[in-house]
């Protein structure tokens, strides 16, 4: 994690309104942010990334937390008010721009996935009813189709 991703983060955190909901909005923007990072073809190594993301926390919003904790917040229904929040997703756009707002719902199902795979748990419920009213993401236009062209 490097500073900038920091301060974005503590910037999304400092737009809740009290500490419950400022704490909530940590742990689901620092969250996206986790999964996004996820997205790629490298090897990576999460005992490096955990104890960086860990270490963040902690210092952040004290002891108690992980980024399992967050996790598993981010796969449970008290999620649900925090995404479904213009406020929380006019702050996350502003500060997170590296992560689209309208990927937050694909980032949900891959967290919830990876949860019911290692708890086997069934997933239904409001977070999983919350996806599915979601937006499917419009696919962006081919750039090599040239202007006023449309692609879909």
């Amino acid at each position: 994690m490097d500073d900038v991703l920091k301060q974005n983060i503590l910037a999304v955190t400092r737009r809740g309104h009290g500490a419950a909901e400022s704490v909530d909005w940590f742990r689901v923007a620092l969250g996206l942010h986790y999964l996004t990072g996820l997205m790629t073809e490298e090897t990576l190594d999460f005992k490096k990334i955990d104890k960086d993301f860990n270490r963040f926390i902690y210092h952040s919003i004290g002891k108690g937390h992980s980024i399992t904790s967050v996790l598993q917040f981010m796969s449970g229904e008290k999620v649900v008010p925090v995404v479904d929040s213009a406020r929380f997703k006019a702050a996350f756009a502003e500060h997170c721009p590296a992560v689209p707002t309208d990927t937050i719902a694909f980032l949900l199902s891959l967290n919830l996935g990876v949860a019911k795979n290692i708890s086997k748990v069934d997933i239904g419920g409001a977070l999983l009813d919350w996806i599915e009213r979601q937006p499917s993401p419009r696919p962006q236009a081919d750039q090599r189709a040239g202007p006023g062209a449309d692609v879909l």
